[in-house]
């Protein structure tokens, strides 16, 4: 297994721990005892300290400075740059000389470092500036624009990842005419950008860039007629059909700004789409330059786009061009490109690592004919989405039912061809299986003993025989409805792994799934008819499908089965209905102790959050947590709950999304108190405008000073101007939290750093 990110816990440069030895009262002792436990914070992993040995005191019989360089080398790999920089260097002269070795001041990420400010940037741009060759700053919004000036002091610079940051056509101009080995750069175009006040040297230094990543916030082209060598783009359309003014935007740009001859070196094209008809008219554009001429070296071509978006024309014949002149590594494209056309049967393939045919009407048949050619081998394939395909595992998509149960012998085929593959995507589907025998989603899906993520809908991982022969339970015969609920009995569940077995709920197929998938790190259990509250772009959903009738018999047991994956990182279970009392929830908090993002939307009964008490159980075990996400229905975010979330020592992200929910403003309070790494809250309740404003007020002015990148929204769910709230949160938040999706196989494996 790979070395986590990071590691949990404690951070250099926080508050001085207590001496084991006691406080003498002298001055200068006191000072270098702060130092030298700065330096052991820096070393913690999940709680566990190693004591700096700077006098030769050891813990345990340790003392690390008598571990080799190359130990200690990758032991300070985990500890910001920053802390590295200002406060672990300067506890002893071995850690002044390591600290500044290339292999930590080669590659700076002060991405999701909430503790950096302007001033830290500054200084460490001061100090290391020269040795640092790859810089990463995405999602830092918190910092101001001038900030960036401090990047010229970093003359080697050779990847630079700004997306995220308030960046102007003139600081954007001064910054990149100093940068001139400039390779690989990632920035925002927001409304103002100009690009005529990009200067000669500044213009130089974007000929040379080969990899260029905009996010776009304004219809533009960007940065992209000075690149005339790219071989990778990537384009992230976040723009609006209104401004803040409400006016209505075109999409119509200059043609003659497109340079078309600058796109014969492109290998790489990537453009990823929000709702809304102008990033569809701004993405024509560009699609027009290819499809004019399409690159020969052309290898991964990828357009993610929700909802509909026509095929054109200009857009037939780049696809028609594509099929005589490429051979392709990665494709994605949008459904109606696909839907009914023989596209596929033409396109040729080379070695490909990734497909995404989300949303399609793929038949089974067209995938196994037209994609791996009845049964060729596709070893090198890692990844594939097929998320909102409805049809792909059945012979054909005419006249079948979503609902009706697989074609085995389909999902096989794609087993034994894509033997290797490491991310899997079948959420949003019915995929139903037979009783037949050793044929059931799980059980072929178990072959896959590389996967690392995987998402699939709650109704593929019954046990058919199983739910044949179990009676319906009382939450069955609950109408799956808003509003008071009658009283039943609930059926009590195991809370320990020990009563399980006894159970024998081992023999189900979805347990002997997950026994044999053991270092898989990202799980999604996403129901085949649920949709999140929380809008994008569109008031928020009043109603939602009910479960489908397969996913009825789905609640803690399976659950419990998902404890089995000791490396877990990230978990989602949406739409579970027969969730009783969340006792599975206990077993993953003890035994996924890796895990980092959680999110629970709409398990058991609708109308009452019957699984509050298992779940602040698991979050006491949650040490390395993260993130959490919360979507149900009347819940109440009380004392008691935040009470067991600030067990959560890690936690630095945290979104409610509760129609007709409450909240208490002094538990919050509390808890932001006691919780110092958190630096997002957002709640999307059921209280009032007043009450959400007081409170937001007060976390704002309480904690902004201490936690520069604080970001606080607190707004009723039904509000008519949520949608213009959330156009106000940072990007990195709003895509990575706030939104509910499927992120499996949402992108190629290292698309950008």
């Amino acid at each position: 297994m790979a070395a986590p990110e990071e590691p949990c816990g404690g951070r250099a440069g926080g508050e001085p721990g207590r001496d084991a030895a006691g406080l003498s009262g002298a001055r200068g002792r006191q000072r270098r005892r702060r130092r030298r436990d700065r330096a052991a914070a820096a070393m913690f992993r999940c709680g566990e300290e190693i004591v700096s040995g700077e006098n030769e005191e050891e813990s345990n019989g340790v003392n690390l400075m008598e571990f080799s360089d190359e130990i200690l080398l990758h032991i300070l790999s985990y500890v910001p740059c920053t802390d590295l920089v200002l406060n672990v260097r300067r506890t002893c002269r071995k850690l002044a000389t390591l600290c500044l070795d290339k292999s930590l001041t080669h590659t700076v990420t002060l991405q999701k470092d909430y503790k950096v400010n302007k001033d830290k940037v500054k200084q460490l741009m001061r100090d290391i500036g020269k040795e640092i060759y790859q810089l990463n700053m995405a999602g830092c919004y918190w910092l101001p624009s001038s900030t960036i000036d401090h990047v010229t002091r970093c003359k080697n610079l050779v990847k630079l990842n700004l997306s995220g940051c308030h960046v102007t056509s003139l600081r954007l101009s001064k910054m990149l005419s100093t940068l001139q080995h400039l390779r690989s750069l990632a920035i925002d175009v927001n409304p103002g950008f100009d690009a005529s006040q990009l200067s000669s040297e500044c213009k130089a230094t974007l000929s040379r860039v080969l990899e260029l990543k905009q996010t776009l916030y304004t219809p533009s082209y960007g940065v992209v007629p000075c690149c005339t060598s790219l071989e990778k783009l990537l384009l992230y359309f976040e723009i609006l059909d209104r401004s803040r003014e409400g006016f209505m935007l075109s999409g119509q740009l200059m043609v003659g700004e497109s340079n078309v001859p600058h796109y014969q070196n492109l290998r790489v094209f990537y453009a990823r789409l929000a709702p809304g008809y102008v990033n569809q008219e701004v993405v024509r554009l560009y699609l027009a330059v290819l499809s004019d001429r399409t690159p020969e070296n052309l290898h991964a071509f990828l357009i993610s786009a929700p909802g509909s978006f026509a095929e054109t024309g200009a857009t037939k014949n780049l696809l028609d061009s594509m099929a005589r002149n490429v051979r392709l590594d990665a494709l994605q494209l949008p459904k109606a490109w696909i839907n009914g056309s023989g596209l596929l049967q033409h396109l040729k393939f080379n070695n490909p690592f990734y497909f995404s045919f989300s949303r399609c009407t793929l038949s089974g048949g067209h995938l196994i004919q037209r994609v791996i050619n009845g049964g060729k081998d596709l070893k090198s394939l890692t990844s594939l989405n097929l998320s909102g395909c409805v049809h792909c595992l059945a012979p054909e998509s005419l006249f079948r039912k979503a609902e009706d149960d697989i074609d085995s012998s389909i999902l096989e085929s794609l087993v034994v061809s894509c033997c290797n593959l490491r991310h899997l995507n079948l959420s949003a589907a019915h995929h139903h299986s037979s009783e037949s025998i050793g044929n059931h989603l799980c059980q072929l899906l178990s072959r896959l003993k590389h996967l690392l993520s995987l998402a699939l809908p709650v109704c593929s991982i019954t046990d058919v025989a199983a739910n044949v022969e179990k009676p319906p339970t009382a939450s069955n015969l609950v109408p799956q409805t808003f509003g008071r609920k009658v009283r039943i009995g609930i059926q009590t569940y195991p809370r320990n792994l020990a009563d399980q077995a006894n159970q024998k709920i081992e023999s189900s197929v979805f347990w002997a799934l997950m026994g044999s998938l053991r270092f898989l790190e990202t799980l999604e259990i996403i129901g085949s008819s649920f949709s999140s509250a929380m809008p994008r772009n569109e008031p928020a959903i009043r109603n939602s499908l009910p479960p489908c009738v397969r996913a009825q018999s789905v609640g803690d047991s399976e659950v419990a089965a998902i404890s089995q994956l000791t490396y877990l990182q990230s978990l989602t279970l949406a739409q579970l209905p027969n969730i009783l009392t969340g006792s599975g929830l206990i077993n993953i908090g003890l035994q996924c102790q890796h895990l980092r993002t959680l999110s629970l939307a709409n398990l058991g009964m609708m109308g009452k959050m019957v699984y509050m008490s298992a779940l602040m159980d698991m979050l006491k075990h949650c040490k390395c947590l993260r993130d959490l996400r919360l979507e149900q229905p009347y819940f109440c975010a009380g004392a008691q709950f935040f009470q067991a979330l600030s067990h959560c020592s890690s936690l630095q992200r945290l979104c409610i999304v509760s129609r007709s929910g409450t909240l208490q403003s002094d538990a919050v309070m509390s808890f932001m108190a006691n919780c110092l790494e958190v630096i997002m809250c957002h709640m999307f309740m059921g209280e009032s405008l007043t009450v959400c404003k007081n409170l937001q007020q007060s976390i704002v002015r309480s904690f902004q000073a201490d936690r520069p990148a604080l970001n606080v929204v607190i707004f009723p769910l039904l509000h008519e101007d949520l949608t213009e709230v959330i156009r106000d949160v940072p990007m990195r938040h709003l895509d990575e939290i706030t939104l509910f999706k499927s992120r499996v196989a949402e992108e190629p494996p290292n698309l950008w750093w």
